[in-house]
């Protein structure tokens, strides 16, 4: 059997890479590194089928040195070590270290990480790690600190559009059917911004047509696909659409809907890490400081599926989705953050008020810092009314507190302590 279209398209050179303009671009940080011929560990972070996997190949290539690669599905310590001594062995003084990938490193264990940590140190090997999770919660801290991450995005229109021409008219096999593209807005959508799901859609559309000429439409894409919607990807097309559907559902103060769309992605054979971390989001993001006791129980709901596991961690999962979903809503700290980030884009690096200023020398002491701050807790309601932002930004307000029972508590405290400043 030949190889799928995806992998008969998948790019050799940097020139032929479509898409991550922001890392490999003309100019990019990527891009310099190496056109450089050197490059330091790092971590690709993004969704699936952005070719995470296909930059490193080239990279590899690129700068002409040994390439080891790893699945975290199928490997163990002793798989690492073993890779780690055939680098070690295979180097040559003048040349780059040997590259080591590792895909979906994310599903590394904590051992496995460390085993990994003394070679990327010392420079036995470059690591690079792709992981379609945030490596925050799935890299240690120890191995993430020693790379740099770079952040993948999902695939734009016109980046797929290019990648849908240039299949058509460079593959050899899709040539000889003369495919004509109608219309491509099925294909878009369903691919999800996944390179490898737009092309393995496409084959699928094609191999299925028993014309000599392809014509390519919305309705023949989507009658394709409800004949046989898993046949292009083992997750299922809807991977992304189901839980945007399961979030929405819970911000949108439905249980029935919330509770459908989980057991959708249970059924689909989702990953539970998955769906705890995205209910700890939600906590955060949507209810918020309307019920402070969801984040609570939103963490406690994924300690105990990474406790107990399936089939019985769905129940905690229910549980906490259940009542996130009936919860009172509020995005205030959301709005808040975003509010801030603006800001201090904007702004700049304001200097700190000296009387916010650590002193722990007697130098600073004297130049000023600290002077004038005033202890809350030596006051009445421990509290005392000064000045804690720049003077550049003093009249900005952040967080405006949303209707709810908990946030007309804090806004009342706050405008007791502070008057004016939180009437809004």
């Amino acid at each position: 059997m030949g190889q799928p279209l995806a992998e008969r398209l998948r790019p050799r050179t940097l020139d032929d890479y479509i898409g991550q303009k922001h890392l490999v671009g003309q100019g990019a940080v990527l891009r310099k590194m190496i056109d450089a011929g050197r490059i330091s560990s790092f971590i690709l972070w993004g969704p699936p089928g952005v070719g995470k996997t296909t930059l490193a190949q080239i990279i590899a290539h690129k700068l002409d040195t040994p390439f080891y690669t790893l699945s975290a599905v199928t490997s163990g310590v002793k798989d690492v070590r073993e890779v780690i001594e055939k680098a070690q062995n295979s180097r040559f003084f003048s040349q780059a270290s040997p590259i080591l990938f590792i895909d979906e490193i994310h599903r590394f264990s904590k051992s496995q990480q460390d085993s990994l940590l003394g070679a990327v140190e010392k420079g036995v090997v470059t690591l690079i790690g792709a992981t379609t999770e945030n490596p925050s919660f799935e890299v240690i801290r120890p191995l993430l600190s020693r790379c740099q991450l770079y952040v993948l995005k999902s695939l734009e229109k016109d980046d797929l559009l290019e990648l849908l021409q240039r299949a058509i008219t460079t593959d050899e096999q899709l040539k000889e059917r003369h495919v004509e593209l109608k219309e491509t807005d099925a294909l878009l959508r369903y691919s999800g911004g996944d390179a490898r799901k737009l092309l393995n859609i496409l084959e699928l559309v094609v191999e299925a047509d028993a014309d000599k000429e392809v014509v390519i439409t919305d309705e023949k894409v989507v009658e394709r696909l409800q004949q046989n919607p898993l046949a292009y990807d083992k997750d299922g097309e809807m991977h992304y659409d189901i839980i945007s559907a399961f979030i929405k559902s819970i911000r949108g103060s439905d249980p029935d809907g919330a509770l459908y769309w989980l057991a959708r992605m249970i059924e689909g054979g989702e990953d539970p890490a998955f769906i705890a971390r995205r209910l700890l989001i939600s906590a955060a993001e949507d209810i918020g400081l309307a019920n402070p006791n969801a984040l609570l129980l939103a963490n406690a709901a994924f300690e105990a599926v990474m406790k107990i596991g399936w089939p019985e961690g769905r129940i905690p999962l229910a549980e906490v989705t259940v009542y996130l979903a009936t919860s009172p809503k509020s995005n205030s700290a959301y709005l808040g953050i975003g509010s801030a980030l603006e800001t201090v884009r904007a702004t700049g690096n304001c200097p700190v008020p000296l009387h916010l200023r650590n002193a722990p020398t007697k130098l600073m002491k004297q130049l000023g810092y600290g002077k004038d701050y005033k202890y809350a807790h030596d006051y009445k309601n421990h509290f005392v009314e000064q000045q804690f932002l720049p003077d550049e930004v003093k009249q900005y307000r952040f967080w405006h507190p949303q209707e709810n029972a908990a946030e007309a508590k804090l806004k009342e405290r706050m405008q007791m302590l502070w008057g004016d400043r939180f009437r809004d």
